[in-house]
This record gives C-alpha cells, structure tokens and sequence, in this order.
C-alpha cells in the first residue's frame, strides 16, 4: 500500500462486507496492518454477523446494523485492551464476518452401496441421494470449531464432513426402520424427518443448524431390480418356482416366433396359461396320478408332432412340441442330459438319447463349404 492510500486509511474508515458468491460462510476484512480508525463506521447486513477477535481471542459481536466503532461499542475489546478512558485511533483488531442466510440445495449422496438386512429382501445394496440446507447459528462457535483464522471460509470446506454424517445416520436408521425396500418410496418423508432429528445435534456442535434434509431417491443395483420385478412377475402369474417362470418366458418366446408351428396368434396369453398351468404341476414321479386329469382339457397332439415333457430346474414342463423344444435348447435350458418324456416311452429318458430329439441339437444350416 502506497503512503495515499495508508493516510487515507487513516482517515476514512468504513468496514462492511459485500458477499459477491454464493458459497461463503465467514469472510475475514483485509485492512492495513488490521488497523480501524476511532470512530469508524461499521455496517452489518442483514444474514450477517460481525465477530471482533483480538490476538486470537473473540471479543465483541455485531448483528445487522450501523455501528460507530467506540469505546462503549466494544466493551469486551476495550477490557481485553485495557482502555480505561477510550483508545487511540488507530487500534489493531481482526473483524470477521459470518453468512448467516440459509445455503441451500446441498446435495448428498452415497460413493458406495450401503450393505443392508432386508426383512422381505434379505440382504440388498442401496443407494441413496437427495439435497440439504444449512445456516450458521452460532457464528462464534463455527469460528473457534471450523473456520479459524480462514480469510475466506467456503461450504465446500465442511460440505465432505457433513455428507459423512448424513450417510452414517441414514444407514442407522434405515436399518433400525425396519421397513423393506419395496415400501420405501412412500416412507420418504417420514423418513427425512427422523433422520434431520438424528443429525440436528451432530450439525449444532458446529455451529450450525440444518434447515431442510430431502430424501431424492432409494435405489438397488440393475440386478437386485431385475430380481426384484422377476418375483413381481411370478406372483402376479400364480408361478411357483422360479424354473416355470423361466419355462412360462420361453414358451411365449417360442409362441411369438414367426417360423414356429404355433404361429404368431398364441403370444403373451400362451405364455401366462403355460405358466399358470405349471404352477399345480407335479413332479416327474408323480406324472401317472396327473396324467388322467389333464387329459379331460388337454388337446391331442398335431398328428405326425411328437409332445415330450421335460424336466428343467428340477420341476415337469411341458408338452413341447419340436420348435418349442429346439427354442429351449438354443437358450440352453434344454441340454443333452435332460431327462425327457412323451406317450409311448416306457421311462423318462436324456435328451441326447431320444432319436427324435437328438437332432434338434445340431446347429441349424447347411455345414461350411469345403475348401477348394
């Protein structure tokens, strides 16, 4: 500073602050060698507080307002001075200034999934993210806990603490709620309201209050969500097994299929009444006792069209007819050693075995070309 600007300094002294971000907490005014002039005018605005601290110890408070910066203006500063009959111009103090609006539209969020015990569920993954909004209330205390001597204290400097405390709450009481997954979306709210409860007092010890904690989403890896819509599927289809779910599939994939002897008319429907049917099916040892019932309602075959049974992830499916079978076999749930059985055959039988089975397991087309 040049020897103009130094007596100026002498003379005129105005200190206030101007917040031109949006992401300041605590703002230390630069001055000369700290220097404030006898008299001087102090602003403060609304959202904002003035912390006085001499030698690093806090002294006087300022809330919104315009002040004359003397002796009966500084009571605490005076006596840690020693001013007994006022003090000379100039006297040397650092003057903080705290934001105390609310910050608003914090996000949080989990790095990694959450490891929980489902009560529906079992263990599951989660993940979670939603936004917060904090202010200071108690200015001093976020100076001597968090900010120190910083001359410029932003939200990012807390923000990684405050997500850490958010995360550890959140997994406590989500844990201890009790409520499965599958319920979670309409517990949001009663949910943000117990956890912004649990973290107030955490957030306090810094000075800080916690406005507003929002709950976004709850989300499972694409996987355990698959898993999840799979079981949806098998109770809305009275499905028992997860196997005759998977049989259900591939019978409507075979029943969509253009090329098949079902034709294209069978499509979603066939797929829902096989799977329907399976789910009171019996077991392979069983099959004689089912055998007389089903043939009240079972059509007879196509004439020339063999209808075998199978046995995929250990349940009876079927009958099948040889495109349905070929369809099972190039999605692998029909192999070589699966037992397999149709009128006629004195016992259940691989599948490889079968001669008018075993050719659906050679590759469709004609072989490669020779060489030349």
């Amino acid at each position: 500073m040049g020897i103009f600007e130094k007596l100026k300094a002498e003379f005129i002294d105005i200190v206030e602050w101007v917040d031109s971000t949006n992401d300041t907490m605590v703002y230390r005014f630069e001055r000369y060698q700290n220097e404030i002039k006898n008299g001087a005018q102090l602003t403060v605005r609304e959202s904002q507080v003035a912390v006085f601290v001499n030698e690093g110890q806090i002294a006087d408070v300022f809330q919104p307002g315009m002040y004359r910066l003397e002796t009966k203006n500084l009571p605490i500063l005076a006596t840690l001075k020693g001013w007994k009959y006022g003090f000379n111009s100039p006297f040397k103090a650092e003057v903080y200034f705290a934001n105390t609006r609310n910050f608003t539209n914090l996000k949080w969020g989990t790095k990694n999934p959450i490891i929980l015990g489902d009560p529906k569920l079992g263990q599951i993954r989660m993940r979670a993210f939603g936004t917060y909004a904090i202010r200071i209330k108690d200015p001093v205390k976020v100076i001597r806990e968090i900010a120190g001597t910083d001359a410029r204290f932003t939200i990012e400097e807390i923000s990684e603490q405050l997500r850490n405390i958010i995360i550890t709450r959140l997994s406590d009481t989500t844990a201890e709620s009790k409520i499965s997954y599958v319920n979670l979306a309409s517990q949001y709210d009663e949910l943000s309201k117990v956890i912004q409860d649990k973290i107030k007092p955490e957030f306090d010890e810094y000075g800080l209050e916690l406005t507003k904690f929002l709950i976004e989403n709850i989300s499972l890896p694409q996987e355990q969500e698959e898993a999840i819509d799979a079981k949806n599927s098998m109770d809305i289809l009275g499905v028992g097994s997860f196997g005759q779910y998977q049989a259900a599939k591939s019978m409507k994939i075979a029943a969509n299929n253009p090329g098949g002897t079902m034709g294209e008319g069978l499509g979603m429907g066939m797929g829902f009444a096989m799977a329907s049917q399976m789910g009171g099916m019996f077991q392979p040892g069983q099959f004689q006792q089912a055998q007389a019932p089903q043939a009240a309602f079972a059509p007879p075959p196509i004439p020339g069209s063999a209808q075998y049974y199978a046995v995929i992830n250990g349940q009876q499916a079927g009958p099948y007819p040889d495109s349905a079978l070929r369809q099972l076999i190039q999605q692998q749930m029909i192999k070589t050693d699966t037992l397999v059985w149709k009128q006629g055959m004195a016992a259940w039988a691989k599948a490889g075995e079968v001669p008018d089975v075993a050719p659906l397991f050679a590759p469709m087309g004609p072989p490669p070309i020779p060489p030349v």
